[in-house]
């Protein structure tokens, strides 16, 4: 293998590992947000029932 092939397939190595990362952050933050919401409608309920 030559110099080139080494860093090309290095090269490809890194990409495809922070694509991976990126999707799994994406993920979690989609995950964190969607629990924030929820979170949120639970205290506005709770709210909502005390004053009653």
């Amino acid at each position: 293998m030559t110099a080139k092939t080494v860093t090309l397939i290095a090269a490809l190595l890194a990409t495809m590992v922070s694509l991976a990362s990126c999707g799994n952050t994406i993920r979690g933050m989609g995950r964190d947000t969607a629990n924030a919401v929820d979170a949120t409608q639970d205290a506005g309920r709770r709210v909502e029932r005390a004053a009653r």
